[in-house]
């Protein structure tokens, strides 16, 4: 299978990570056609003019819906339905719009028998993860969600040493994401805003993801301190947070997230996690320094881009390209990997019931789909479904002023105060 690919949504993220990983696998003979379908022309327009991306993938492109010829500034908030339902059956659909619109686009790429990869959060609702969850199994269809730091080398080296109890147990944690303050100049200021979203679920999601994907351990409760500020354009966010999460071992996580690291800060964020360990009258220790890789630079010239800075120390890690003599450039890193790997599994899941009467095919899908879920590498809405419970109880901790939300498991999860 060479799945057909559509990306909802032409923002920060397709232009930086989605779009290039995409290219790649275009260029490899993985994926054929690829269509960004966005609200409107000018952020395809925008897209399809990167200099990034015509030096580093020559002679690629993408098909734009809308097209680049009409009104830039027109606007076509429901074209990805029709974009969806024009699409062969069985190819994959990329969704990369705000949070809050992700329920309602992956249920319509679902309902037209379409794989999903979904940037993080999948859903701010358990109840809409779980419903996703049933649609997606009962019609043996993919639904990927990108975790990219999961497929970080450090991350699944701790995973493994960690379940093979080399750090013992862990007890209490500090785990950091800052992003630069240029996001509060972008597209965020119009969608995370106090009513929609915030810092830690938006950005704070990712942290908590990590520490269930190395230890295993389950949140049992959150607070959430969160600070409201203005964006340009004068509306609110909660652009400053503070969350602790409780484990099912009695555990405690601090994580704090903002917009707000300084632009002229030397990378292009500021982000870590250390959790400290005990067992056998000893201590463990796990400490990733995220934001940079020991490399410091300083240019004679800065980009265009926003945040650039002459000074510099980049990552080498999430997602970056580099020249290895053919034509253009090639990515490489964690970013690159997550998306090849949902990916992958997707056209595993074509590939392996291929040419099977249709309940013999289905049922070889759904078997997949058990293992993919009982592996628990790549985040899908039956492993993952703990951060959907994050996100509420944060949520509903952050808008009663901190007090703790607690987390029940069981036939009918939910979040209530205590």
């Amino acid at each position: 299978m060479k799945p057909e690919i559509t990306i909802v949504g032409g923002g920060m993220i397709t232009h930086d990570q989605l779009l290039p990983s995409l290219y790649h696998m275009q260029r490899q003979g993985l994926v054929g056609e690829i269509t960004v379908c966005a609200s409107r022309s000018r952020t395809l327009r925008q897209l399809a003019a990167s200099p990034t991306l015509q030096r580093a993938f020559p002679g690629q492109s993408f098909r734009a819906r809308p097209s680049l010829d009409v009104d830039p500034d027109a606007s076509h908030p429901e074209l990805y339905r029709e974009v969806i339902a024009s699409m062969p059956p069985r190819n994959l659909v990329v969704v990369a719009v705000p949070d809050p619109l992700h329920y309602e686009v992956i249920l319509t790429a679902l309902r037209h028998e379409q794989h999903v990869c979904a940037v993080k959060p999948l859903v701010l609702k358990a109840a809409q993860a779980l419903e996703i969850e049933q649609e997606a199994y009962s019609r043996g269809l993919l639904v990927g969600i990108e975790y990219h730091k999961r497929f970080d080398d450090r991350s699944l080296l701790a995973r493994r040493r960690y379940r093979e109890g080399k750090f013992g147990e862990f007890r209490l944690g500090t785990a950091c994401l800052l992003e630069k303050w240029y996001y509060r100049h972008s597209n965020f200021q119009n969608w995370c805003t106090v009513e929609n979203s915030d810092a830690f679920t938006y950005i704070g999601c990712h942290y908590v993801d990590l520490v269930h994907f190395i230890t295993g351990l389950l949140p049992v409760a959150v607070s959430v301190y969160g600070i409201r500020d203005r964006y340009p354009n004068g509306n609110e966010g909660f652009l400053w947070t503070d969350a602790r999460v409780i484990w099912s071992n009695g555990a405690c996580l601090n994580v704090q997230n903002a917009l707000g690291f300084p632009d002229e800060g030397p990378g292009t964020n500021t982000q870590g996690l250390t959790l400290y360990c005990a067992a056998n009258d000893r201590g463990g220790l796990i400490a990733h320094s995220d934001q940079y890789r020991g490399i410091k630079y300083c240019y004679v010239e800065k980009d265009n881009s926003p945040g650039a800075t002459y000074y510099a120390e980049p990552s080498t890690d999430y997602f970056q390209y580099v020249d290895m003599g053919g034509p253009g450039l090639v990515p490489v890193g964690y970013g690159y990997r997550s998306v090849e790997y949902i990916v992958k599994a997707a056209i595993r899941l074509e590939d392996e019931s291929a040419g099977l009467p249709e309940d013999r095919a289905l049922e070889r899908r759904q078997a997949l789909l058990k293992e993919y879920d009982h592996a628990g590498i790549m985040a899908t809405p039956a492993n993952s479904y703990y951060n959907e419970l994050v996100i509420e109880a944060g949520r509903l901790s952050l808008l009663n002023g901190g007090r703790e939300a607690v987390i029940e498991y069981g036939d009918s999860p939910r979040v209530r105060l205590r």
